[in-house]
């Protein structure tokens, strides 16, 4: 059984930020949360991989490549229906068709879907259709969104602000559980620094440093956490060693040809290798990858 790091260790740092984390700090729940998504268990023994498409681009698209992810051994489905662009001119996502697409996907694969929430408006429509709400990075700090989601039953996906330190990420966890809702699990996806070769810096430690302090279930973006494909089955690898509780990791049968990250996304048959190579690592840290258990209905 993999274990937390073990007893608080006499840091002035992390005693200050544990006494601002009155819902978030480990002492809430020592033994740690377990959120189960349609089966789908996060933050126990099990090793949960979150994938597919940076963005939903067509019913064929996202049945394409759910189904690959779910052969592959992927628990639950990712992709977006609404995508927050740098540039305005970009595409924006599919929006509720996009959610429709998830939905049917689910059906027909049985894996549960995570897709993000842009604004408090599209709460209610995302949450319709949604098993796990995504709020992204340049929403952790929105808190009318944390305080909407907060309301909500469903599953919250919380990621790090591209910029924000440790204690920030989690005080906008306390945000979400300080409404209700106690269903969040918290992805580390790298952050912005001075190093330019990558479209972020992965911050692995993060992983330990967040289990020392948190209850909750902790996951890694390797995808966002690089933005090269290439790297991102190396960066996974050392995530599921460190002890991360998941991964979410972009897919797509042809990159090339994607209208959001492609240069990010591995091929379904890179995703299948890597799925294979993570299997003896979980193995030797006590983990086994997660399966969904959801029956498909078409």
């Amino acid at each position: 059984m993999r274990q937390h790091p073990g007893r608080y260790h006499r840091d002035e740092k992390l005693i200050a930020a544990q006494g601002s984390l009155k819902l978030v700090g480990r002492p809430m729940r020592p033994g740690g949360t377990l959120i189960d998504v349609n089966g789908v268990r996060i933050g126990g023994d099990d090793l949960v991989v979150i994938a597919g498409p940076c963005a939903v681009e067509s019913e064929n698209q996202l049945l394409t490549i759910a189904k690959a992810v779910k052969a592959s051994g992927a628990s639950i489905l990712r992709g977006g229906a609404y995508k927050p662009r740098t540039s305005p001119y970009a595409f924006q996502g599919l929006k509720e068709e996009g959610l429709r697409i998830l939905a049917l996907a689910r059906q027909e694969t049985g894996l549960p879907v995570a897709t993000e929430v842009l604004d408090t408006r599209q709460l209610d429509l995302v949450c319709r259709y949604a098993d796990i709400i995504q709020v992204g990075s340049r929403s952790m700090q929105n808190f009318a969104i944390l305080e909407e989601v907060g309301k909500c039953g469903k599953t919250v996906l919380l990621k790090r602000g591209m910029s924000s330190t440790i204690e920030e990420f989690l005080l906008a966890a306390e945000y979400i559980m300080k409404g209700g809702n106690s269903r969040v699990i918290l992805c580390e996806r790298g952050i912005r620094t001075f190093e330019n070769s990558t479209r972020n810096t992965l911050d692995l430690n993060a992983v330990p440093m967040l289990k020392q302090l948190t209850h909750l279930p902790v996951i890694v973006d390797p995808s966002h956490g690089t933005g090269r494909w290439w790297m991102v089955p190396w960066l996974s690898k050392a995530a599921v060693a460190v002890g991360a509780d998941g991964l979410i990791l972009e897919v797509h049968h042809k990159p090339h040809d994607a209208l959001s990250d492609g240069p990010q996304s591995l091929t379904p048959d890179s995703f299948d290798q890597l799925m294979r190579d993570l299997r003896p690592i979980a193995h030797a840290l006590g983990a086994e990858i997660a399966h969904s258990t959801l029956v498909p209905v078409g």
